[in-house]
């Protein structure tokens, strides 16, 4: 009873939900020492609505009597490594156990042997606590939710044809789909907050700083007016459709008020949106960052030309971090020859071997201008952790430009920044294969700064109204990570989610849970955790491992 108080306070010191508030942990009234308890502990557990098991002790017990045979909740044991008690021979009894009736576990064990009256938590234990409670807890928050695709398939990209099955089965979530109209039938008929809509118009005003028109034939001040004013009515009508608004039960639009319970959205934009109205990117960015005209709020995770996968993705960064993702194409690879050649330079520093160019006109959230800090290092935080002058300061390293029209004929607004150098960051996405299914893909890096003469030689070759961040993934001089080029050559789509931090072990340990296998990654091996039985699948071969024991499990969902 005394390490599970321990393990509890460590997790509700150490952890919060992405919404900000602190995870709660249920301990069981009391030690559970055969089926009796452990029943009565499972109705406490579903009655307080916990989504995730963790089984803590020093001492042997009924194994497959005891042990939480849920499986949808992810599940752990910690056996206290002592040689007073045998919690170690419970740990490895009861994981047996669970290999055997096909419920994978995680196992904790600390590498010291520790007295029994030793009620600290090592720091091996505590990491693989924290690792697991965190995964545990992005799959139970989850669950239950939706995505909402906003529109259809954007430009034949296949991770907008969205995968209703991948969602059900692997996230335990529901795809929620709308067409179009409901946006124009929003705008035409005024379906927003319109009090709101003054005051963010207000707001947009005031802190969001017009850039350079790079179009041949610049848009009318009228023409800009107007698509600001389309802007945010856009964005107020995408927030609403994700999360409903009691001010339109208000105005007598019942059904609309209510939104579609969705924690993750995509918005298609291109091309038939935007052909006809102004683009999605202001809405995009600003509802996917940490601020805006109601002040410093959680993130909405936004997927442009709804992306889906990219989506999902995003999601799963932001559940583990509670920090604004970044959308990006993974546009282009920078070789030292390629950038000597187009700027007459020679690479130095971080990125001497070469780059890659992320840039994206949608949600690259305002957060990653890195005007952030900690200790006076670039970083993007989570939002209850942000200061207002902060927030003024990632508004005021943006400037939003008017669109380029041959992208997006009707207009709009497209944010331009450049990424602070020296964030730690994470690339990764899940990408569908047929007869496969869901695999992850996970780059950890560092973004880098240019000198401004060589940005601006780089960036004006491609989008220069359009977000860049110049990224250098961590290379190991073998395999996917042999050098940068081979990265960008075995990424599985145009797009990645970037998130900040190195979470790529985070990110594994979650994935196992959801039966997601993992095709490349370059986090070190003593940081990968997955349920002990991945061992059992080839643990001479972790990958290999890994692909058949998803297959083995299936999809958590189904």
């Amino acid at each position: 009873m005394e390490m599970a108080k321990a393990t509890a306070d460590l997790i509700t010191k150490s952890l919060r939900h992405s919404c900000g508030l602190p995870v709660e942990c249920v301990i069981a009234d009391t030690c559970i020492g055969g089926f009796a308890e452990a029943a009565a502990c499972a109705e406490k557990f579903a009655r307080a609505g916990v989504g995730v098991s963790l089984t803590v002790t020093p001492c042997w017990c009924y194994g497959s009597e005891t042990m939480d045979l849920d499986p949808l909740i992810p599940k752990a044991i910690w056996g206290f490594n002592g040689t007073d008690r045998p919690g170690a021979v419970y740990l490895a009894a009861t994981l047996a156990g669970h290999s055997q009736k096909g419920l994978p576990c995680f196992g904790i064990y600390g590498r010291d042997v520790q007295d029994l009256g030793d009620t600290t938590i090592p720091h091996d234990v505590r990491e693989k606590i924290l690792r697991f409670a965190k995964a545990g807890i992005a799959t139970a928050t989850m669950k239950g939710n939706a995505y909402l695709a906003i529109g259809g398939v954007s430009m034949g990209i296949a991770g907008s044809i969205v995968d209703q099955d991948f969602y059900q089965s692997y996230l335990g979530m529901r795809v929620e789909s709308i067409d179009m109209t409901e946006f124009v039938g929003r705008l035409n008929k005024g379906i927003f907050d319109h009090a709101e809509y003054e005051r963010a118009l207000k707001w947009v005003k005031a802190n969001c700083k017009e850039g350079k028109d790079y179009n041949a034939k610049p848009r009318t001040r009228e023409q800009l007016d107007q698509d600001w004013e389309t802007s945010v009515k856009m964005a107020l009508i995408a927030r609403d459709l994700m999360i409903g608004n009691p001010k339109l039960d208000e105005m007598g639009y019942h059904e609309q008020a209510r939104g579609r319970n969705a924690i993750a959205s995509g918005f298609q934009g291109q091309r038939q949106w935007t052909d006809h109205f102004p683009n999605g990117d202001f809405l995009e960015a600003i509802l996917c960052s940490s601020f805006d005209w109601n002040g410093i709020r959680q993130p909405f995770v936004v997927a442009t030309e709804n992306d889906a996968m990219n989506g999902a993705s995003m999601l799963l960064g932001h559940l583990l971090t509670g920090t604004a993702q970044m959308f990006s194409d993974v546009r282009t690879y920078w070789s030292a020859n390629a950038v000597k050649r187009v700027t007459g330079r020679e690479l130095t520093g971080p990125g001497e071997n070469g780059f890659l160019h992320l840039i994206n006109s949608g949600p690259s959230a305002i957060d990653w201008t890195g005007e952030q800090s900690i200790e006076g290092l670039p970083v993007c935080k989570p939002y209850w952790e942000i200061t207002p002058e902060e927030a003024a300061k990632c508004l005021d390293e943006t400037l939003w430009c008017a669109s380029d029209l041959g992208y997006f004929p009707a207009g709009g607004w497209s944010s331009d920044f450049a990424t602070n150098g020296g964030m730690p960051c994470t690339m990764f996405r899940i990408n569908l294969v047929k007869g496969l299914g869901p695999v992850m893909q996970i780059a950890e890096g560092t973004t880098i700064a240019l000198p401004q003469d060589m940005h601006d030689a780089l960036d004006q070759r491609t989008s220069p109204a359009w977000p860049t961040t110049w990224f250098v993934p961590r290379t190991t001089g073998h395999g996917p990570f042999r050098d940068v080029y081979t990265v960008m050559a075995h990424w599985g789509a145009n797009h990645g989610a970037i998130s900040y931090g190195h979470i790529g072990a985070d990110l594994i340990t979650l994935a196992s849970m959801l039966r997601i296998p993992v095709d490349m990654h370059n986090v070190s091996e003593e940081h990968v955790y997955r349920p002990t039985s991945w061992y059992r699948f080839g643990g001479l071969e972790p990958q290999g491992a890994d692909y058949r024991a998803c297959a083995a499990y299936g999809p958590l969902y189904d």
